[in-house]
């Protein structure tokens, strides 16, 4: 670090990057007696950001959002990586350490173009690149035509008001964090799962930099990081990649989480479902759940996954 309270953070460049960031900016200030100034944002152009014309699963999945920033941490040029965490791979190096989560916000898909599921029009057209949520659409309304979707929040809003689908889907947390909140229809969680730490703002640094360690644990929420991690055992067990239709939903009481999952085929025809209530740190049997699912899961959505 540049000095004793100096902190190079690393952020994409879209729009709701650089609002994570400021945010996370903002706490580190709160929680060390910081001026603003005293965190550095460093901005990265990530190769996910570069490609928008192929779904992210045909060119290299979710490494796509965190190679450049991996390549910064490990050059010494950032102190930190803001992540949005339902974008982080899975299995992450060892050299790395996910050293904080923000306390996590609404983790709600919302649907934009119709009020309801039930009331979009038949026939209609969807838009999205999420394999979560074109199977549970289809599960839902087989009628319905998926086509890909891809962009930042602007950029999907702006196709869809140029008609390239009659409705599409966003996270509720990014409008939330781009100040957007009256745009669309929030869907019930419940009936409508998330995508696995949908909502939630993770910061990232080298595992050998007990200081950034330090400084970052004085801003980690304990329930929104208890949550996140198992979710994310749940994602390590089933061998999801960004073709995998996994729908999740937790809640953290104390130190109890319960937990209901999904897995879909493509077509949304096929679905096993599962839940779990134990204590929020026994990941092993969150890993159980995972492996569960899987072996009640017909070909469709096996075959999605790794090993499948």
């Amino acid at each position: 670090m540049t000095d004793h309270a100096r902190l190079r953070l690393g952020t994409r460049q879209s729009p709701l990057a650089v609002a994570q960031a400021e945010e996370t900016r903002r706490r580190l200030c709160e929680a060390h007696g910081w001026r603003e100034d005293q965190v550095e944002l460093v901005k990265v152009r990530a190769s996910g950001d570069k490609i928008q014309d192929r779904p992210l699963a045909d060119i290299g999945g979710k490494a796509l959002w965190t190679r450049e920033l991996d390549i910064w941490l490990a050059e010494g040029k950032i102190d930190a990586a803001v992540h949005s965490m339902k974008d982080v791979e899975t299995l992450r190096p060892d050299s790395l350490t996910i050293a904080a989560i923000l306390p996590r916000v609404d983790v709600r898909d919302v649907l934009i173009g119709a009020s309801s599921i039930t009331l979009i029009p038949r026939d209609a057209i969807v838009g999205t690149s999420a394999p979560r949520r074109a199977a549970q659409m289809l599960y839902h309304r087989p009628d319905c035509t998926i086509v890909s979707f891809r962009g930042n929040v602007a950029t999907r809003l702006a196709k869809l008001a140029a008609g390239e689908a009659d409705v599409t889907f966003l996270a509720a947390a990014g409008l939330q964090r781009l100040d957007q909140t009256g745009t669309g229809t929030p869907l019930d969680a419940d009936d409508w799962l998330p995508a696995p730490a949908q909502g939630a703002i993770g910061i990232e640094c080298n595992t050998g930099d007990t200081k950034t360690l330090e400084l970052l644990n004085a801003i980690d929420h304990r329930e929104s990081h208890l949550t996140v991690m198992a979710e994310r055992a749940l994602l390590e067990a089933l061998g999801g990649t960004c073709h995998s239709p996994i729908a999740v939903l937790s809640a953290i009481d104390g130190d109890t989480i319960t937990m209901k999952a999904s897995l879909f085929s493509s077509d949304g025809a096929e679905r096993v479902d599962g839940s779990l209530e134990c204590s929020a740190d026994a990941l092993d049997e969150v890993r159980a759940l995972g492996r569960d699912l899987l072996a009640r899961g017909t070909p469709g959505i096996t075959a999605l996954f790794e090993g499948g």
